[in-house]
């Protein structure tokens, strides 16, 4: 017996494998924590973020909306004005990243020590 039941969230015909899948592209935690603070515009998140492309954001952030996790508010001004910004549900994600944050924070060290502790014993020439 394998251990897995129905309901898994990483078995292939559970909701939940969906909602795993979501947050662990490369740029959603970060837009996500982006967001965080509140409504922002698309050009304060290519700053606030750094390192993605409009066109990455855009498409992150539409995948975002359709999923529930971000909500589009675009303003009837000249110039057009569209803020971003986290639904009730995007939100829930918020105190998870934080942890994954602090995780982060308190392992990065150790994580690229083993890193460079696994590449000098594959070193070239062995």
């Amino acid at each position: 017996m394998s251990g897995f039941r129905p309901g898994d969230p990483f078995l292939a015909d559970c909701p939940a494998r969906l909602a795993v899948e979501l947050i662990a592209d490369k740029w959603t935690v970060v837009v996500l924590y982006g967001l965080s603070k509140g409504p922002v515009r698309h050009g304060e998140l290519i700053g606030l973020i750094g390192g993605i492309s409009r066109k990455v954001l855009t498409q992150t952030l539409r995948r975002l909306q359709a999923h529930g996790l971000v909500r589009r508010h675009a303003y009837a001004e000249v110039p057009p004005r569209v803020e971003y910004e986290l639904t009730p549900l995007g939100a829930t994600l918020i105190d998870p990243i934080h942890m994954l944050t602090e995780w982060a924070r308190a392992n990065g060290n150790a994580v690229l020590d083993a890193l460079d502790a696994d590449t000098q014993a594959v070193a070239p020439g062995d």
